[in-house]
């Protein structure tokens, strides 16, 4: 019975083993690759891969879906060549965090003192964030968004400041497409609402 139960699993191993190199070569005979291609990791990471399915990380990187997140970054607008974050320094952020691993500073007049809408500095401690999302998910300018980048390790503490947070719009489109389109829908049609309000006032009644 030890006998046999020995040979069913090396017979598992044998059949994983050699799968693995017949695999292969069927890629290479239709003349594509198997490793470092997205074609390559998509299968490997599917249920119809055969034998060795594992990722050669860092050299590959597994194909996250659009949902997939991980830290925090800051979305900036470019206008007229000067970024522009969409960040009102409000704090809503900071008070929702659950594990408090972020740190704003708001802007000031240097004539007036009164505050700015603007932060002045942003820190997010990344080694203390836990991913859960509550900070974008309750930013009411959508100024706060969940990146795909898993690769932060380091020697030191991971202490994000606002230069290393703030990201372009157009990767925010890049990394999360369906999200970025859903948006820029319902922000168009805010506008239009705003703006059939405003001539309906304009307009004196007849």
């Amino acid at each position: 019975m030890y006998g046999l139960g020995i040979l069913k699993g090396l017979s598992v191993t044998a059949k994983r083993f050699f799968d693995t190199y017949w695999d292969d070569i069927s890629w290479a005979f239709t003349g594509r690759k198997r490793y470092r291609t997205e074609e390559g990791i998509k299968h490997r990471s599917s249920k119809n891969t055969k034998g060795i399915f594992t990722v050669q990380y860092p050299e590959e990187q597994l194909i996250v879906p659009e949902e997939f997140r991980f830290v925090p970054f800051l979305v900036y607008e470019e206008k007229d060549g000067k970024k522009e974050p969409r960040c009102t320094a409000c704090g809503i952020c900071a008070k929702a965090c659950p594990p408090q691993c972020i740190w704003i500073v708001r802007s000031s007049d240097p004539v007036t003192g009164k505050p700015v809408a603007t932060p002045a500095e942003f820190y997010i401690d990344m080694d203390v964030c836990m991913n859960c999302g509550f900070c974008a998910e309750y930013c009411p300018f959508d100024a706060i968004k969940m990146d795909h980048d898993i690769d932060i390790a380091s020697f030191g503490r991971n202490v994000y400041n606002l230069e290393k947070l703030l990201k372009p719009v157009s990767y925010y489109s890049e990394i999360r497409p369906l999200n970025y389109n859903a948006e820029e829908e319902e922000r168009k049609a805010k506008e239009a609402a705003k703006a059939a309000r405003a001539t309906a006032v304009a307009t004196p009644a007849a």
